[in-house]
């Protein structure tokens, strides 16, 4: 069952314009929001973890010394549980949100870590700058469809990535990240490869391949990386598309087998990736082919 989250369903009492939304595997929500001319107030039993898109520039923060303005895009907004804030969006305003608990936060600690406070207490900030969360947002989590199934171990690994760092550098703890030295032992690395060679057409997130490895997410994303040059997830995604190619190419399966074979849920998202990729649609390099 997938997780309520209170800012969440509070903003869609409100006027804001919720433009997409998916749930992880792991029970964390992200939404993609726009607001104008709405008054907020947000007490919640989450964690929140706000971004803004565009625009921001008339969102106002009720302090103790009155109404504050200082948003505009990259600006960010933690806002811990059980804490109240109260917002007066006087205009255009377009943000992304991450929703997640305070057992998102242990599991990510006993995966990194291999060790968890009772709980784990977040810093509140408002109008922030923090260019590592700008660009894992920018990255992984905008420009790309959040429906689609191909897409789920980049989300995932983007919010692995932002909690990490809120752990690291907005929490009570401070931890710094435990070192990871060489990549993976030649048999794993085959047993990876082959694995996700027969998986392609099933989404896979990153503890998937991390069991399979034997090792928690994080060992195993840093030491993948130092044997493939590249993230799991681009990885995955290069085989993907070369599959897609070597089918579209050589074979007459239909198009929307060729995508469901290859991972994609929507033969629409999976044109858009191919053409990214080749600079023409699979429909329009099969017709180049047979002229």
């Amino acid at each position: 069952m997938a997780e309520t989250y209170g800012a969440f369903e509070n903003l869609r009492n409100h006027k804001a314009v919720l433009h997409d939304t998916v749930a992880l595997n792991s029970g964390i929500r992200l939404a993609a929001w726009s607001n104008k001319r709405d008054n907020i107030t947000q007490y919640c039993d989450h964690h929140t973890l706000s971004l803004y898109v565009a625009d921001g520039y008339e969102s106002y923060h009720k302090t103790a010394g009155g109404w504050k303005n200082g948003g505009g895009p990259d600006r960010f907004c933690l806002m811990p549980k059980e804490s109240e804030s109260s917002w007066d969006i006087r205009d255009d305003l377009s943000f992304v949100h991450l929703y997640c608990t305070d057992a998102h936060l242990r599991d990510i600690g006993e995966k990194i870590w291999d060790k968890s406070p009772h709980s784990f207490t977040l810093d509140e900030k408002t109008f922030g700058s923090d260019p590592q969360i700008t660009t894992v947002y920018r990255h992984f989590l905008l420009g790309h469809s959040w429906r689609e199934q191909a897409n789920q171990m980049m989300l995932s690994t983007a919010s692995t990535l932002l909690l990490t760092h809120l752990i690291q550098h907005y929490s009570n703890t401070h931890w710094q990240l435990p070192a990871v030295k060489g990549g993976l032992a030649p048999s794993v690395l085959r047993n990876i490869v082959a694995w996700i060679e027969e998986h392609l057409a099933q989404p896979m997130t990153l503890g998937d391949l991390a069991q399979v490895a034997a090792l928690s997410e994080y060992h195993f994303a840093r030491m993948f990386r130092q044997s493939m040059q590249m993230a799991p997830h681009q990885y995955v995604m290069q085989r993907r598309m070369e599959r897609a190619l070597q089918m579209v190419r050589d074979t007459s399966a239909p198009l929307t087998d060729i995508a469901l074979a290859c991972g994609f849920s929507s033969a629409s998202h999976f044109s858009n990736r191919f053409k990214s990729v080749t600079g023409m649609t699979p429909s329009r390099l099969r017709a180049a082919q047979a002229r």
